[in-house]
């Protein structure tokens, strides 16, 4: 529930009744003349009684909402909320996420394999605040799309905006993995681990995954990997983002469960099938749970003021009623 910090504004509400009060007793009254008008054989000029009516009560509604809404916001609401602020640092994540042509296969839960990724990484975010995220792009090539960082808004753009294709047709994984090391080596986290999300086998990069596995390790970061998709003919659409064009069709989805389970023993970590969103969201919340670390907080209230928003909103209403009144029934 909001608090107002000028609640006798809400006294001006008394003017609503004082005014139709003063109206029914016969103030504010307009002077008016009967008058006929009319032609020889003519006809007379028609009065469209319901339509004008209606548009009369409802530019009179659009005026007592503006007002209404106009007492409220000089009445101040604010919404107190209380927020954590951490003296602490959590654990660093990086997710290492494939983004080859491959991952356009829809057989997670009807969306692409990027899509589910992309709609479980958002929910673990979500739920998470003293960790810190980052995520690496993995195809032929691989790519930092940003830093571990606390900033939920910037990631969450940064996710968004992954697409498929643009670092190649291959996959990546020690290459993939090497740059997430590289970018958390030196982070002073009391716990570091990366996320591999691929669907697909090692066949690019000079970097063996076993010696990029290893390689964390030696820099206390801890590997899990997760292979994504089903077994078999899998319906997949993609878009090349070089050429403009549109795929559809059947892919054979095969990928090697063995050497993922290795390179994640190789970690530290360990290894999660995903055939399902469920399985998404059940083994993100198991590396989480796993990496989680006690951090200290205070809390700071926060404010949200609704003035700015509450004036807008009675301009519109103000500015409607004006419109149907003089520029519909062209009114005085």
């Amino acid at each position: 529930m909001p608090d107002f910090q000028n609640p006798a504004a809400f006294l001006l509400l008394l003017l609503i009744p004082v005014l139709y009060l003063l109206r029914y007793a016969g103030f504010f009254s307009r002077m008016s003349f009967l008058i006929t008008l009319s032609d020889w054989n003519g006809k007379y000029f028609p009065w469209e009684k319901k339509p004008r009516n209606f548009a009369s009560m409802f530019s009179r509604i659009c005026g007592c909402i503006g007002f209404v809404v106009t007492v409220i916001a000089l009445a101040d609401p604010v919404l107190y909320r209380q927020e954590r602020v951490y003296t602490s640092r959590g654990t660093d994540v990086m997710f290492v996420i494939d983004v080859s042509p491959s991952m356009a296969a829809k057989d997670i839960g009807g969306i692409s394999r990027l899509e589910a990724a992309k709609h479980a990484v958002t929910e673990l975010v979500n739920d998470n605040i003293g960790a810190t995220f980052g995520v690496v792009a993995m195809g032929e090539e691989a790519s930092i799309v940003i830093p571990p960082t606390v900033d939920k808004k910037i990631f969450h753009e940064r996710l968004a905006a992954l697409s498929l294709g643009n670092l190649g047709d291959g996959t990546a994984i020690g290459t993939g993995l090497a740059t997430a090391v590289f970018h958390m080596a030196s982070s002073g986290a009391p716990k570091k681990c990366i996320v591999l999300v691929t669907d697909g086998e090692n066949n690019a990069g000079a970097i063996h995954p076993e010696t990029a596995a290893e390689l964390a390790a030696k820099n206390n970061i801890i590997v899990y990997t997760l292979g994504v998709g089903t077994t078999g003919s899998v319906p997949i659409e993609y878009i090349d983002p070089v050429t403009g064009k549109s795929y559809t069709g059947f892919l054979n989805s095969t990928f090697d469960v063995n050497a993922l389970r290795q390179i994640a023993q190789v970690g530290g970590g360990r290894f999660f099938e995903i055939q399902a969103i469920s399985d998404f969201s059940l083994a993100l919340s198991v590396i989480i749970k796993n990496q989680n670390v006690v951090q200290t907080y205070h809390s700071k209230t926060v404010n949200y003021d609704f003035y700015d928003k509450l004036i807008l909103i009675a301009g519109i209403m103000f500015v409607l009623s004006w419109f149907v009144r003089r520029i519909c029934l062209q009114e005085a």
